[in-house]
């Protein structure tokens, strides 16, 4: 491990010491107390912010990679991370090395321990892990510093620890069931609390939602006097056609300029949708009454990456991994892997946790499946392998259902399988946790791609 890695490591490890980014606490003041004792740094910049449920890691990769086409320096804020912790931090497209972390965590020590009391004396509890993260994004931009920030929301929105920034696009991904513990039940809720991003005469844009979360979207930008463009009525995919390694893709802008076809290096019809949702958003951004370049369009979309979306992680046999962990975002999974693939038989590797609709999941990827193999993940938070079990036993399939002890097992069974027919594959999916420990796993035993 370099020096820079250790220095990385600190932090995280420093940051591990408080409350999870699982257990968030519906507050937003603590955050914004923290980043005044450092100079308020989410203001140094102008910000694009990102909610939803799925496609909000895509959606910002892609406005970062379009925005820095343009020539503007970029900062990207992202969660959770896959394998390395600087992932989540990335200045013009590259992951902050860790000195510059550690630098940057050392600004924000002394002002940490200060609040921390503070609040402890409260009676309020002390930072979070993602509060501390979140300001922590803040002043390694600041720092570089950046000329624009895309923000990729955490949890939620309106108390989100990423909300103490003055948005001036705030995007929305589809809006869907998840976190239901923490976010509500239902879609209507669930869009009331993400809607908390917009701010007062910024501009929207959203991807087509259910009826009900639109409403909620339309009426926080109604009383905020900001301008709300919707997929399918303002923007949209005009065509898209899979191509080698990925998509063509025709899009028209918010300005009814109808863009050269371009190509998008990454699977799935949702990520048409998701680069469209992105191209909308750079528009918006600056605000002409032109379309973006069509340079612009070809060097941010062609050099996009996503890693942890059907990404290539093994050959002989092929291997994927995705971090679908819910049932819309494995529904969009199963569609992308039938229509951009042709496996004559596929293996899934899962794992899940246990707050998430395994059943939901099952549901949309097992139809897709000829061979299960059930792995725990290493959390606290990991379902029991035999619970999962049990939920699989619940959906009429034929085929082999293995239940291991590891991923590493997991995976070994799993590849073994493939490599006794021709044409079959792997996939890793159900856990950003565990597509995290499959990409790590193919790096520790040399399968040369991830």
């Amino acid at each position: 491990m370099t020096g820079a890695e250790r220095a990385a490591e600190r932090v995280y490890e420093e940051l591990l010491t408080r409350v999870g980014e699982a257990n968030p606490r519906p507050r937003i003041e603590p955050v914004r107390r923290l980043a005044e004792l450092v100079g308020s740094p989410q203001l140094s910049y102008p910000v694009i912010q990102v909610a939803g449920t799925n496609g909000k890691t895509s959606t910002s990769r892609a406005i970062e990679s379009l925005v820095r086409a343009h020539g503007l320096r970029t900062g990207l804020f992202t969660s959770p991370h896959l394998v390395d912790f600087t992932e989540r931090f990335q200045i013009d497209g590259e992951p902050v090395s860790g000195k510059v972390l550690a630098d940057a965590w050392d600004e924000l020590r002394l002002p940490l321990q200060v609040l921390d009391a503070e609040l402890e004396a409260e009676g309020m509890g002390a930072i979070t892990f993602f509060e501390a993260l979140a300001v922590l994004a803040f002043t390694l931009f600041a720092d570089a510093p950046v000329d624009v920030a895309v923000i990729e929301v955490g949890m939620g929105g309106e108390w989100d620890a990423t909300n103490i920034a003055d948005a001036q696009v705030a995007v929305f991904t589809p809006i869907d069931l998840d976190h239901t513990a923490v976010l509500g039940p239902d879609i209507e809720t669930i869009a009331r609390t993400k809607s908390g991003i917009v701010k007062q005469g910024s501009t929207v844009v959203t991807a087509s939602q259910a009826a009900t979360a639109l409403v909620e979207l339309v009426e926080a930008a109604e009383r905020e006097d900001a301008h709300i463009f919707v997929a399918g009525r303002d923007f949209d995919v005009t065509e898209d056609l899979l191509a080698v390694g990925g998509r063509q893709v025709s899009l028209r802008g918010l300005h009814g300029h109808e863009y050269d076809p371009a190509f998008v290096p990454l699977y799935g019809a949702h990520q048409a949708l998701n680069v469209s949702l992105a191209v909308a958003a750079v528009e918006a951004f600056f605000g002409a009454e032109r379309p973006l370049p069509e340079e612009v369009l070809d060097e941010g979309l062609g050099g996009l990456t996503s890693p942890g979306r059907l990404q290539l992680i093994g050959n002989e046999p092929i291997v994927y991994v995705d971090a679908a962990h819910n049932p819309h975002g494995a529904e969009a999974l199963a569609r992308a892997v039938t229509e951009s693939f042709a496996f004559t038989e596929l293996a899934l590797v899962t794992g899940m946790m246990v707050d998430k609709d395994a059943e939901g999941v099952l549901g949309a990827l097992l139809p897709i499946t000829d061979a299960l193999f059930l792995s725990p993940i290493d959390s606290p938070r990991s379902l029991e392998v035999e619970d999962l079990y049990q939920v699989a036993g619940g959906f009429e399939r034929d085929g082999v259902t293995e239940v291991s002890e590891s991923l590493v097992e997991a995976l070994d069974a799993a590849r073994e399988w493939a490599q006794q027919g021709d044409g079959r594959a792997v996939l890793v999916a159900g856990s950003v946790l565990l597509a995290g420990e499959a990409i790590q796993c193919s790096r520790n035993e040399g399968w040369g791609i991830a």
